[in-house]
């Protein structure tokens, strides 16, 4: 029998994106790599347990879950979370950033300093700025600010972020620009809180650290993987959890790394195995649209 390994993730460091596996595997994840892997015939995803422990049923998961989590486990992860807003006295400072994903995508949200850009890198964002630092609470509060003042969400849907990528504008003054009104915008309230301190407009731009810049538009992506299924191609891109891969002479499609994570994985059958999992085409955006 192949030998088999789990996905724990991408992470973003430094160097680039990076797949992590069970035991402390990491697999680099530069432009041009061959990514290629196998769901073993008669394969189940099983829940990835919570905060580091084991599901204790060892539960099966669905296909197109991302969080591949059963319903306990899930529960049990986000019951000591600052995304779920259960922590109130963690002393770590933490920022608030502006985050863009394209025309229109503009959202609000915290990190912990000591995180730097990770946290952003790991949603995709095409580029953002920091708005303020300070403690929990007080960045917490400036986001809930922004949310009602200006009506700035705090969560894009994967789905939006992906339709839009291939149609971003061309240069980093358009794609800052939303980012930059929102920041004059956001600084000009009243009613932050003393304890945070305000940030200057500075955006950074992720294009080139997502491989983005003249990398062909995705035509689809993954639904889910599947028993006997596998994915093979180039890796041509990568922005958040999601690969970009040139297959075979379809075109590039977007594999987003959540789904791989509760399978067994091994190697395909043969060093010309194809993209045999469901792919789900792209709606087109309109010309003009933006």
């Amino acid at each position: 029998m192949a030998q088999v390994w789990k996905c724990t993730g991408l992470r973003w460091p430094a160097e680039g994106p990076v797949l992590l596996w069970d035991g402390g595997r990491r697999s680099a994840l530069p432009w041009g790599k061959r990514v290629a892997f196998a769901v073993p015939e008669g394969g189940v995803r099983t829940c990835v347990g919570a905060r580091g422990h084991a599901c204790p049923v060892g539960a099966e998961v669905p296909g197109r879950s991302t969080g591949a989590r059963c319903e306990e486990c899930a529960r049990l992860d986000r019951a000591h979370s600052v995304a779920a807003d259960t922590i109130a006295d963690d002393p770590r400072p933490y920022r608030v950033y502006l985050a863009w994903f394209g025309p229109g995508m503009v959202k609000v949200g915290i990190t912990a300093l000591e995180r730097g850009p990770a946290r952003l890198l790991e949603q995709g964002a095409v580029c953002f700025s920091w708005l303020g630092t300070g403690p929990l609470m007080a960045a917490r509060r400036t986001e809930e600010l922004l949310r009602a003042a200006l009506r700035v969400p705090d969560r894009v849907p994967y789905a939006e972020k992906r339709a839009v990528r291939s149609a971003l504008p061309g240069t980093e003054a358009e794609r800052a620009a939303e980012v930059r009104e929102l920041h004059a915008r956001a600084v000009a309230l009243t009613g932050w809180p003393e304890s945070l301190r305000p940030e200057p407009c500075e955006v950074t731009d992720c294009v080139r650290a997502f491989g983005l810049k003249g990398a062909p538009a995705a035509f689809g992506q993954v639904v889910e993987l599947v028993p006997g299924g596998s994915v093979c191609g180039e890796l041509v891109a990568a922005a958040g959890p999601d690969l970009h891969l040139a297959v075979g002479g379809r075109g590039v499609v977007v594999l987003d790394t959540r789904l791989m994570t509760g399978w067994e994985l091994g190697p395909p059958e043969s060093a010309a195995a194809e993209c045999t999992v469901p792919v789900r085409e792209f709606r087109r955006v309109p010309d003009g649209l933006f």
